[in-house]
């Protein structure tokens, strides 16, 4: 066991290349064949602690799983009294099998340590063991013993130190168990000492949160302004790894993409394919256009697209075009090359992409039409009121206007427009934008001058996380809305649900007769055409 064990502690510190190397010299060492076939004979004759530390050593340097000396070091462990571990051999066994693939014999060591964890678990007071127990056990354990483990957790939580913050991370993302309780102080440690994380860290950290669904702002802006404040440290690449997991959470990291955007106008030859596609779909998912230099960065992603077209495949096109056209930028020579694959019937795929493909070309012709520089607000939009009923999540909502207004006439609801647009209430109002004016009215003799008001209530998930900056559809959608004519409101319907009724009322004044809502946004890129 010794020398088994004093091998991996020596293997594990070599780096990767060395490992290959010295792993076939282990294997092909006569000493090490007479070794295993010693702990073959003798293995039901070794002392509890002995047989884990072996099975560990072992599994770690990399002896494969199916051999007989693997599969017999897991039946003896499970046929011995594994009451008889104590709580450090407890810990090393499950952290084996954590890195084992599961088979009858592993399945079976797997259960009868789960039950003895049932029952050691109130006196085990090392947050080590408590998180490799974690692991082993992993996503498939009861809740009702993810619960015990979090209360053990909880109760040594004050000495929480920052490397076990962060493997408490990759404790709970193998449970696939968000406990906030544990999460939250964790995120506290580690926002504390960022500057000691390394780069692997930070995106297993933005993982993790992705896998169990935390959302954690501070934590999250934390690691950004480090990266930022760091940037000229990272190879680019390594900051599309960041903004790509960034993006995944729906978190707008706004001076990092600034800045990584200004790195991508100095020097764009390391955009490969790949990569290229990466950032525009970053950009695009959340809705960034660079404070500086917009135009070019834009031009720059274009032309470089320009240099992919040989090489690139239509799904590929089709999702950087439609990446382009969320921001408002239309790539002519790249929309002439998916507009001829459309024709040919190029784009024709599998049906577990087609509805999304057919999704992306419907959007992609749109923006072609609607950011056009040619197109002219039209006098007149046809509408089309689909239903006088709403949702359930939209029933507040109707109420608060119909107290507003005073009656149901004075707003149109669930109304469907051309290019498949759909808004939740419309209103109208006088030039001078002091009148709410009935529906019928307006109808019976339309009038330029009228002014079309949009609300729009959107789930939290449209926004970016902590933010109300709309996402790129939802972005997108506004810009056309107002190209139609239209005055666009966006509210975030959870926000909405929360409030009083009378706050709601007063919340939806203040939205229709604020002048801001009336002044259009800025024009985004699509003036480069």
């Amino acid at each position: 066991t010794n020398s088994l064990t004093m091998a991996w502690r020596l293997y594990k510190n070599l780096s990767e290349e060395q490992q290959r190397y010295e792993k076939q010299l282990i294997f092909e060492h006569p000493a090490f064949v007479k070794l295993c076939q010693q702990l073959l004979r003798d293995a039901r004759r070794m002392t509890r602690g002995d047989l884990v530390f072996s099975l560990h050593a072992l599994v770690s340097l990399g002896v494969p799983q199916n051999t007989l000396l693997i599969q017999t070091l897991v039946r003896v462990c499970q046929a011995s009294k594994l009451n008889q571990l104590d709580n450090r051999c407890i810990s090393v066994l499950a952290t084996t099998l954590a890195g084992m693939d599961k088979d009858k014999n592993v399945s079976a060591l797997q259960a009868g340590l789960q039950l003895l964890v049932e029952q050691r678990i109130s006196s085990i007071r090392d947050i080590f063991i408590l998180q490799n127990l974690m692991k082993c056990l992993g996503k498939d354990a009861p809740v009702f013993l993810k619960k015990k483990l979090e209360m053990a957790v909880l109760r040594e939580i004050d000495g929480l130190t920052f490397p076990n913050a962060l493997r408490m991370f990759l404790a709970l993302a193998a449970m696939n168990y968000c406990s906030l309780p544990i999460l939250n102080p964790c995120s506290k440690k580690i926002q504390e000492n960022v500057h000691d994380v390394p780069f692997r860290q930070l995106i297993f950290i933005l993982e993790v949160c992705h896998t169990l669904q935390y959302r954690n702002v501070k934590l999250f802006s934390a690691l950004a302004d480090y990266v930022n404040s760091t940037a000229y440290l990272w190879d680019k690449r390594q900051i599309i790894l960041f903004l790509s997991a960034c993006e995944t959470l729906g978190f707008q990291p706004t001076e990092l993409l600034d800045i990584f955007a200004e790195k991508v106008t100095e020097d764009p030859d390391f955009l490969n394919l790949k990569n290229l596609l990466t950032v525009l779909r970053v950009y695009s998912r959340l809705n960034h256009v660079p404070r500086v230099q917009k135009h070019l960065f834009f031009e720059t992603l274009h032309s470089c697209l320009n240099k992919c077209l040989p090489q690139i495949s239509s799904t590929e096109l089709l999702k950087a075009v439609y990446s382009l056209g969320i921001l408002g930028y239309l790539p002519q020579r790249a929309l002439d090359e998916l507009l001829q694959k459309d024709s040919k019937d190029e784009l024709i795929l599998p049906d577990d992409l087609k509805e999304q493909n057919t999704m992306m070309l419907r959007c992609v012709k749109t923006c072609m039409e609607l950011d056009s520089p040619s197109f002219t607000k039209p006098a007149f939009v046809l509408t089309e009121n689909l239903s006088s009923l709403v949702s359930l999540n939209l029933r507040k909502a109707q109420e608060a206007l119909i107290e507003l207004l005073g009656d149901k006439n004075m707003f149109l609801q669930n109304v469907r427009l051309p290019y498949r647009y759909h808004i939740d209430f419309e209103i109208r109002m006088d030039s001078d934008r002091k009148k709410v004016l009935p529906i019928t009215a307006t109808d019976d003799h339309p009038d330029s001058r009228v002014q079309r008001l949009a609300f729009l209530f959107a789930p939290v998930s449209a926004f970016c996380l902590g933010t109300t900056h709309p996402q790129g559809k939802l972005a997108m959608k506004k810009r056309h809305l107002n190209k139609l004519g239209y005055h666009v409101i966006l509210i975030q319907n959870k926000k909405f649900q929360e409030m009083k009724n009378e706050d709601a009322v007063e919340f939806l004044k203040r939205k229709i007769y604020s002048e801001d809502v009336f002044s259009f946004p800025e024009a985004t890129v699509q003036d480069n055409n």
